[in-house]
């Protein structure tokens, strides 16, 4: 194995300990949606998927990516490490390329990657058959953090050493983009997830809720929010411990509704067969 994998292994055991590298390459973009990451090398060595602070979707994307992010490393799902990139104002003068010249200037500071994972491969559903546990878990957290993005058309998922790997969270926790009340949509429904990708295998889901909510104390999410920076929570009017407090309200009462949208993903699943 590889030293990265080694440390891709550590810090599925310790979720909590986001290390902070510096950006010392630029390597190239990745023109995928509006976030426009890029894959850089940094000053430990390794190579990275940096997401943009500045990118047109805005911060709360790299929040999301890191919420939802470490919550599925608690519950025991593997995920690319994340780190704090830090970005010198000296790459924005040096690249060619106009737009990706001001992303970099918009982006300068702390930033959000995730550790590059070398000869990975996109996951394909056709190919490939998920475990009905490991897939009701996937699902279970996607239907507490409301994220729509995991469909065949795009599953955000990779695989790598055989084994399945989640990516981009940023669409997760979308609500959080609609405004202040943004905390009182907690305990809405998730009709999106009867176009979950892993949702025909899903057959665990009701056994997952208990373990899940066991494993996501309140002392868990409040360790796992207290990592957002200061910078990052830019809300006016709100102090950046007021908008971590809405992130735990929000989180909380959405377990605390997990049996009702458990049973909304158990009947959109029946409704496939």
């Amino acid at each position: 194995m590889t030293n990265g994998f080694y440390t891709l292994l550590i810090r599925m055991s310790n979720p909590l300990a986001l290390r902070t590298v510096h950006v010392t390459r630029y390597i190239t973009p990745l023109r995928e949606g509006g976030s426009l990451p890029a894959l850089v090398e940094a000053d430990d060595g390794f190579m990275y998927v940096v997401k943009f602070r500045g990118a047109g979707q805005g911060i709360k994307v790299l929040i999301a990516e890191l919420l939802v992010g470490e919550i599925a490393r608690v519950l025991g799902l593997r995920l690319p490490e994340l780190v704090f990139c830090e970005l010198d104002e000296a790459f924005g003068r040096t690249e060619p390329d106009e737009e990706i010249q001001d992303l970099l200037r918009a982006s300068t500071g702390r930033n959000l990657a995730l550790h590059f994972l070398s000869g990975a491969s996109t996951f394909d559903p056709l190919v490939t058959t998920v475990a009905p546990h490991l897939a009701s878990l996937v699902v279970w957290l996607d239907c507490l953090t409301i994220n729509v993005d995991r469909t065949a058309r795009n599953t955000n998922m990779l695989l790598w050493h055989k084994e399945l790997w989640l990516i981009d969270h940023g669409a997760a926790l979308y609500v959080h983009h609609t405004g202040p009340q943004w905390v009182q949509s907690a305990t809405r429904p998730f009709p999106s997830v009867k176009d979950h990708v892993l949702l025909p295998q899903a057959t665990e889901l009701a056994a997952v809720d208990a373990e899940c909510r066991a494993r996501l104390t309140p002392a868990v999410l409040a360790a796992i929010i207290a990592t957002i920076p200061d910078e990052w929570l830019i809300e006016p009017d709100l102090t950046p411990d007021e908008q971590r407090a809405n992130y735990q309200h929000f989180l909380e009462a959405r377990l605390a509704v997990s049996a009702t949208f458990t049973q909304e993903a158990d009947h959109a699943r029946q409704a496939l067969v």
